[in-house]
């Protein structure tokens, strides 16, 4: 992604949290009752990266909290696994593969519309993700060097995140059927040098199943 284009989505970031403090603050003299959520969620994870894609499984969850009845604070925690594909694919012919993992955490805001059986809803959240590169296809203790010496060197990465979806929801029961987009920054870490000091793009398609109370 473009430095022009990553600008634009922390800017998006940047003003939907602006717009939502000012609610949150009316929010509080409000008397109408506020509702919490907590969900697991599971899903498909496509990580784009310089050297291809991986479609792998993703899990994690969430828990959001009204503000008002329109607008959510949100918080999340999950697992994103091969977000990018197997190191190059000039070692396509071998069994040997590197692969970057994260786990990440991130927080942000939520417009939602009001309160009904299915409920449309769009995100924006800035977090951090814990990238980790991984060798695989080495046999003995090579293998164990080569992990360890990237173990040393992983780092935690500012990320970036919008999405969107609706919520279903009959009594506490609620469903969330979505979109998340997230883009994690590299620096200067191996999971850069893998990607050619490029950000990793990551696209979810995801249901969550949760409580209301």
């Amino acid at each position: 992604m473009s430095k022009p284009h990553s600008a634009t989505v922390f800017g998006l970031v940047v003003f939907i949290v602006a717009l939502a403090l000012p609610a949150a603050a009316r929010a509080q003299s409000s008397k109408t009752p506020l509702m919490t959520e907590i969900q697991g969620f599971g899903g498909m994870t496509v990580g784009t990266a310089q050297f291809g894609s991986a479609v792998t499984p993703t899990f994690g969850g969430n828990v959001s909290v009204e503000l008002m009845p329109t607008l959510q604070a949100i918080g999340e925690f999950g697992r994103l696994d091969d977000i990018k594909s197997p190191l190059f694919d000039l070692l396509a012919f071998t069994n040997v593969g590197v692969n970057v993992a994260a786990w990440y955490g991130e927080g942000g805001v939520r417009f939602i519309g009001p309160p009904s059986a299915a409920r449309p809803y769009g995100q924006a959240t800035l977090g951090f993700a814990r990238l980790d590169a991984g060798v695989s296809g080495l046999s003995g203790e090579t293998g164990e060097y080569v992990n360890a010496a990237l173990d040393i060197i992983n780092s935690t990465r500012p990320m970036l995140g919008v999405g969107g979806g609706v919520e279903l929801g009959h009594g506490n029961f609620v469903m969330d059927v979505g979109y998340r987009y997230k883009q994690i920054t590299t620096g200067n870490t191996v999971a850069s040098l893998l990607n050619l000091n490029k950000p990793y793009h990551i696209n979810q398609v995801r249901i969550g199943v949760g409580v209301r109370f």
